[in-house]
Order: C-alpha cells, then structure tokens, then sequence
C-alpha cells in the first residue's frame, strides 16, 4: 500500500490506525507536497514526518517540490476559497503523482493521509482518488478515520508524541485569504539570513536539535512560550538625499514609519537624534562596545548579531521596555537624515525545548 503524507499530525494517527487495521499490509510513505510554500516550512513538515516513519518503522519516500509545476497547475484559481477547486486540482496533482510512484513499486493500493484531515473533503478526496487509481489499474482506500471521536484522538497522539503542529495547510492562497490584510509573519525571512523568533526557520533549528536529543537518549519536553514578536518589514537611511548602508536592531519603532532629523547631541560616542528618540552609533563605537571586528556596516549585515545579542545590547545600554529605533552607520555627520522604519509589533507563541 502506498500512502500519500501531508503532515505528521494527520499521518502519525492516520498510519497507527493502518498498522491496526491491515498488520499483514506493507506500507509505503510518500511525501509529495509542492503546495506547500515556502521550501523551508515543506522542508520542516518532512523532518517531522521522517521522525514519525521512523518511530512507527514506515519506510518513507520523499517527492520532488515542484513548485513551480504546481503554481500553473492552479493558475487562474488562486482567488478560489479553501475546499473549492483549487483544492480539488491539488489533489489531483498529488494523488496522481503518488499514483505513479505506486505502480513503479508494485503496489496495488493508493490512500491518503489527507483522508483525516478536518478541513479536506472526503467526498473530493474519494473522487479524485477513485478516478486517479482507475487510470493506474489501482485500488484508492477510502477510510474515515474521523468519525467515532477520531479527530480528537489524532490531536491527543500529536500531543503526545510532540508533533510540529502547523497553523495553515501549507498553500500561500489560502493562508493569503486567512490573514486577509494582516502582515503574513510566517512567510517574513531576514534579507541578512538573522534567524527570526517564531520563523520557520527557527522551528526547523529547534525540530531538528530534538531529533538529536532523541539519537542520544536525552529527555526533553517541547513547550509553548508567550512573548512579544517582532518584524522588520522596510529600512533606509538617508543622508543629504543619499541611501548609505545602515543595521537596524531590532525591537525599533518608529511613529509613522519615518522621521527627518539630526543629530541633537552627543555621548562618550553615542549619538541622540532630535526626532522620535532615535540613537545612532557608528561601526567603531559599536565595535568597541560589543567587542567585534567588523570593517564596515555591509559586513555587518552580512553577518549580523543574534536576535539576543541585540535584545542583550538594548537591555544593557537602554533599559529593558526600550523599542527606539537603534541604527548603525559607518559614520555620523552634522547633516540633515530622512530614516524609514515600517516594522510591527505583537503578541506571539512560539515553542521552545526544554532539556532535563
């Protein structure tokens, strides 16, 4: 039998539940998903669901991520609601590539771990596999594995064995519709590569350590955190009309997103602008400070700080509930700045690893 993987919360029940079912069945898992976006949140999904395979002894194949193929498949459906026919052709797409793959390995039988998700379709899932299966000269299994308080105890599973639970079913269209008008903060990645708290990026650091821990018999718990998230959405100094290179930290605000100013006075090396408690340093004040080498500010954003090096530095020379916007120049000089800042600020949960 080859199954069709979306993700570990619907696949991890979804397989002990054909363990139970079909014991004499051998079972394939295939991971095929080019509708999920971006690589790094697809990338994270398949870690997750090989340390499910891995746990429940599936052998697991994983599938090309052919975005692209996949974006002209669905192309003139973008504005189309979850559940409607741009959903219906990405089944299709999936289901009739794992078609494929099953008659190259001999299987007789196709299902999908989609069959237990919540928000998909059962009837659309039956229809398109049918229909697909039929093609291959194979067998589609339908089984609904919701009912009986099924959803339920696949969440309890997922709990239980510390799962990456996802907030969105991977397709930008529908997370698009999802947040309407609000900032996607799941899809903001840092241009210098800064690993971003609560980013996905993050979370594949954090899945992967566990998967580590757990090679070396260490114990651990997965919990949630409650904090205050930040983004960077735009940044640039100007001076004398001129763009110069410049290192926002983050944690800066700025009111209306931008502030024309100069400098109003100086400090043992730390400048204070005149508008919106701006405070600027130049590379070899900040250098001094931080005891760093950098040559310029574009090797600084090149290789930036950690997200803690930078709340640390705050802390340390601002106070602890500090959100002025702190800036990095090469230097400073008694002319006239126009500074664009556009960030948000909000409330956030993220997970974290705790090691005992």
């Amino acid at each position: 039998m080859l199954v069709h993987v979306c993700c570990s919360v619907d696949s991890h029940y979804f397989f002990k539940k054909l363990i139970e079912l079909y014991p004499n069945e051998k079972i394939v898992a295939f991971f095929y998903d080019p509708n999920i976006h971006p690589y790094s949140e697809y990338y994270l999904r398949f870690i997750d669901v090989q340390r499910s395979c891995k746990m429940l002894n599936i052998e697991l194949v994983m599938g090309e991520y052919d975005y692209e193929n996949w974006l002209n498949s669905v192309k003139g459906l973008e504005e189309e609601c979850e559940g409607g026919k741009r959903c219906e052709v990405c089944f299709d797409v999936r289901l009739l590539e794992s078609a494929k793959l099953a008659k190259r390995l001999g299987e007789k039988v196709l299902t999908t771990t989609l069959l237990v998700s919540p928000k998909k379709s059962i009837e659309l899932l039956q229809k398109s596999g049918e229909k697909i299966a039929k093609e291959y000269d194979l067998e589609f299994l339908t089984i609904d594995l919701r009912k009986f308080g099924g959803t339920q105890k696949q969440y309890e599973v997922a709990k239980d064995d510390m799962l990456y639970k996802q907030n969105y079913c991977g397709c930008y269209f529908a997370l698009a519709k999802q947040k309407k008008e609000v900032v996607i903060t799941e899809l903001i990645s840092s241009v210098n590569r800064q690993l971003l708290p609560n980013s996905i990026e993050e979370k594949i650091e954090l899945y992967e350590k566990r998967v580590m821990l757990e090679n070396c018999g260490k114990k651990y718990k997965i919990v949630k955190q409650n904090f205050l998230n930040y983004r960077l959405l735009f940044a640039k100094v100007l001076v004398e009309k001129m763009v110069v290179e410049s290192y926002i930290f983050s944690y800066s605000i700025l009111k209306n997103s931008f502030a024309k100013c100069r400098v109003d006075f100086e400090i043992d090396g730390l400048f204070y602008f005149n508008k919106s408690q701006i405070k600027v340093l130049d590379i070899k004040k900040f250098n001094s400070l931080l005891n760093k080498n950098y040559k310029n500010v574009k090797e600084l954003n090149k290789n930036p700080l950690t997200i803690i090096e930078e709340i640390e530095f705050r802390n340390s020379y601002f106070g602890v509930y500090d959100l002025s916007a702190i800036i990095i120049l090469d230097e400073i000089c008694d002319k006239s700045y126009e500074i664009f800042i556009k960030s948000t600020i909000f409330e956030d949960v993220r997970e974290v690893l705790i090691t005992f």
